[in-house]
């Protein structure tokens, strides 16, 4: 299996086992990723609720995930296994979340150029249909969801 799919593999196997460890709870899995850096190998799962993570449900999460990592063993050598919060800038990876933060600024970045650009920091509409709808510079805009490569909550001070 080469390192893509090996990595893709991986996320999506903890995605479906970290949904099961959340499910009939508040918690909620907002995304999974299996990256390189110059430590090593980091194995990290986002998790939120309404009201915010705090410790005590990263470690539950963690510990529960740790067993069935350790139970199936599916990651081939050393990696580190992180929990936590999305922070402030959380990204926005589900239909869901494009409806929950209307009203809320985001930064986008698209694929491919879209009105002549590939990064928009606007106010987030909404969702209609398959398009995600933003007040960007005093006009409504709406960039078909499949065109969005990254889409975070911006910071709003």
């Amino acid at each position: 299996m080469c390192a893509v799919s090996r990595r893709v593999h991986i996320e999506k196997l903890v995605t479906e086992w970290t949904q099961e460890i959340v499910e009939g709870t508040e918690l909620e899995l907002v995304d999974v990723e299996y990256v390189k850096e110059p430590s090593g190998w980091i194995l990290r799962v986002f998790i939120d609720k309404p009201e915010g993570v705090d410790l005590e449900d990263c470690r539950q999460v963690s510990e529960a995930l740790d067993q069935r990592l350790d139970e199936a063993d599916p990651i081939p050598g050393p990696y580190f296994l992180e929990v936590s919060s999305p922070g402030l800038e959380r990204p926005l990876k589900k239909r869901s979340d494009f409806e929950r933060f209307a009203g809320r600024k985001v930064k986008i970045r698209t694929y491919s150029a879209f009105n002549g650009r590939k990064r928009f920091e606007a106010v987030l509409a909404g969702l209609q249909g398959d398009n995600v709808v933003l007040e960007w510079e005093g006009e409504t805009i709406e960039i078909p969801l499949e065109l969005i490569a990254k889409a975070n909550l911006a910071l709003e001070l």
